[in-house]
């Protein structure tokens, strides 16, 4: 699956670099938003801000580079649903 990032910024009121993830239909799947530096929990890691459709729900993930995170939502994306 190919994924597209697209740079943003994110209005988190604190790490504001961030990245619109598309699917291959250029469909909006995920924003990740990279935690600064000075993050006290997970500095520089990507957090998975928001996730849409099959990434939607409670899990917010921490990804140590965005090849993890692209990794990470590549097989959401491609696990079907149950019918």
């Amino acid at each position: 699956m190919t994924l597209t990032l697209q740079p943003m910024r994110v209005a988190t009121g604190f790490d504001e670099e961030g990245m619109m993830v598309l699917d291959e239909e250029q469909r909006l799947v995920a924003v990740l938003v990279r935690l600064a530096d000075q993050n006290e929990v997970a500095p520089g890691q990507w957090y998975l801000e928001a996730g849409f459709g099959r990434l939607d729900g409670g899990s917010h993930p921490l990804f140590s580079n965005l090849d993890m995170a692209q990794e990470w939502i590549s097989q959401r994306l491609a696990h079907r649903a149950p019918a």
